[in-house]
C-alpha cells in the first residue's frame, strides 16, 4: 500500500511539472544561448482540429489526404462542420455513402466528432440513418475546462422538412442540368432554411440545460452547419445565444464553402470553407483547409492550415496527394 501511495504521488508531481522543471542544460554561467525557459507547457492546454464542407460535389482524394495530414499534426480529437456524405439517396445507397466516409475518417487516428449538415440530415430517411448509426442529430461534451455544444440545423416540423425535401430534390437537379444561377432562382434557394436552417425550441432548451449545468468551464465551442444566427425572424438559437451572454465563447459554421470570419456579440463567428467540397473561388475565400484550435485556460488560438502547406517528413504531401489541386482558383484544367 504505501509503494502503491509513493506511486501516486510521484504521478501526480510528473502531472504538476511545468516545462521549465523538465529542461536540464549543462551550460555554465550567465550567459546561455536561448530567449527564456518559460515553456509553453502549462498542464490545461490542448489542441483539437476543424474540418468542413466536403460535399456538394466531392472532389476526389482531398478529404481523405486531409485525414493524413490531420494524424500527422496529432490534435487530440477532430471535430466537423457537417455535410460529409452527399446524401439524397435510398436507405442502401446512404449506408454505403457513410461506410465510404467512415473507412476515409479513421484515417486521423485521433476521435472524429460528427456533425450533421443539411445533405446528412435533410429527409426524415436521412436522420432515421444517422440515428441508427450515430446516435442523436444533437449533442454536447466537455473536455478538459471546455465546453463543446453540436447542433443540428435542420431541426424543424416533418411537415416543413418534407416540402423542404421536395424542393430541395428539384433544385439539385435545376443545379444539375441548368447550372448555379438557375439553382439560385428556385424555391428551395430562398428559403429561410436553405441558408440558415432551422432549430426547434426543444433543441434550444437541451443547450441551455447544458450550459446552466456546467457553469465552470473556460470556454464554450459551439458548432453547427448553418448559421442559423441569419434568420430574419425570432429563431430559439437565440435562447442559446443569450445563455452564453457572460460567457467566453466561439462559433464555427460550414456550408456555404467560403471562408469568413464574423464578429457578433463581441465574439468569434467563424465560417469554414471546404476540405474537399465543391470550391466557389469567385465569392470569396474557397480554399481546401483545416483548422487548429488550441485552448488554454481561458486563452484560445485559432489558426489556419491550407491543405497545400502541409507536408510530411519527406517534403510531399501525405496520401500521394502531391498531384491534388487544393485551390481550384489557382490550379489548370489538368489539376482540377
Amino acid at each position: 500500500m504505501r509503494c502503491f501511495l509513493y506511486l501516486l504521488t510521484f504521478l501526480f508531481g510528473l502531472s504538476l511539472q511545468s516545462g521549465a522543471e523538465a529542461f536540464e542544460h549543462a551550460v555554465k554561467g550567465s550567459a546561455v544561448p536561448w530567449t527564456h525557459t518559460e515553456f509553453d507547457a502549462s498542464s490545461d492546454k490542448f489542441s483539437f482540429a476543424i474540418h468542413s464542407d466536403l460535399t456538394g460535389g466531392e472532389r476526389p482524394r482531398i478529404f481523405e489526404t486531409a485525414m493524413a495530414q490531420l494524424a500527422l499534426l496529432r490534435p487530440e480529437f477532430v471535430i466537423s462542420v457537417g455535410d460529409l456524405i452527399e446524401g439524397g439517396g435510398n436507405r442502401e445507397e446512404l449506408i454505403a455513402e457513410w461506410e465510404s466516409f467512415d473507412s476515409r475518417a479513421r484515417i486521423v487516428g485521433a476521435p472524429l466528432f460528427y456533425v450533421g449538415g443539411n445533405h446528412d440530415l435533410s429527409s426524415e430517411l436521412e436522420r432515421t440513418v444517422w440515428k441508427e448509426r450515430y446516435g442523436p442529430h444533437y449533442y454536447h461534451f466537455r473536455y478538459r475546462d471546455v465546453l463543446f455544444l453540436v447542433l443540428d440545423s435542420e431541426d424543424m416540423t416533418f411537415d416543413r422538412r418534407e416540402e423542404i425535401a421536395s424542393a430541395r430534390a428539384e433544385a439539385v437537379e435545376i443545379y444539375k442540368t441548368d447550372g448555379p444561377e438557375a439553382f439560385a432562382e428556385t424555391p428551395y434557394a430562398k428559403s429561410p432554411e436553405r441558408t440558415s436552417g432551422a432549430i426547434s425550441t426543444m433543441q434550444a432548451d437541451h443547450f441551455v440545460q447544458a450550459i446552466e449545468a456546467n457553469p465552470d468551464v473556460q470556454h464554450t465551442f459551439v458548432f453547427v452547419h448553418k448559421p442559423v444566427w441569419l434568420r430574419e425572424s425570432g429563431t430559439p438559437f437565440f435562447d442559446i445565444e443569450s445563455a452564453l451572454t457572460d460567457r467566453s465563447y466561439t462559433v464555427f459554421n460550414g456550408h456555404e464553402h467560403i471562408y469568413i470570419h464574423r464578429e457578433r456579440l463581441g465574439r468569434d463567428y467563424i465560417q469554414l470553407a471546404t476540405t474537399g467540397g465543391e470550391q466557389f473561388p469567385d465569392k470569396g475565400l474557397s480554399e481546401d483547409h483545416l483548422t487548429l484550435v488550441t485552448v488554454s485556460g481561458d486563452r484560445v488560438d485559432i489558426v489556419n492550415l491550407m491543405l497545400a502547406g502541409i507536408r510530411d517528413k519527406f517534403g510531399a504531401t501525405p496520401n500521394d496527394g502531391s498531384d491534388l489541386c487544393f485551390a481550384v482558383a489557382s490550379c489548370d484544367e489538368t489539376q482540377q
